[in-house]
């Protein structure tokens, strides 16, 4: 069975610096790729960063430049690091996967972890 675990969230100053990791395990198929997504309270999830196998990586327009998204193939894990943390930042980050087995995909997400940004 294929998990993600989220860790990494809490509590930070605005303009502080956290970096959040999900680990992928159980996997039995090629990741296609991995995301972070974000759903601040009463809002809709939304897509924050995506890096593919090959290392392409694509970023929400209101994201870009602060935060960074990279993983490590090998280990099934991908990171966000997010720098100049700001009062909206604040949310429920969740980890995304999708695994492909050729044509077919699979999406995987994870329970979640809580960033909180204070003034």
């Amino acid at each position: 069975q294929v998990q993600l675990v989220e860790s990494g969230g809490g509590l930070v100053q605005a303009g502080g610096s956290l970096r959040l990791s999900c680990a992928a395990s159980g996997t039995r198929f090629s990741i296609a790729s991995m995301a972070w997504y974000r759903q601040p309270p009463g809002k809709p999830r939304d897509l924050v960063a995506r890096i593919t196998s090959g290392g392409s990586t694509t970023y929400a327009d209101s994201m870009q430049g602060r935060f960074t998204i990279s993983s490590d193939n090998a280990k099934n894990t991908v990171y966000l690091q997010m720098n100049s943390l700001k009062p909206e930042d604040p949310a429920v980050y969740y980890c995304h996967a999708r695994e492909g087995l050729g044509l077919v995909k699979f999406d995987i997400w994870g329970q979640g972890t809580q960033v909180t940004v204070s003034s």
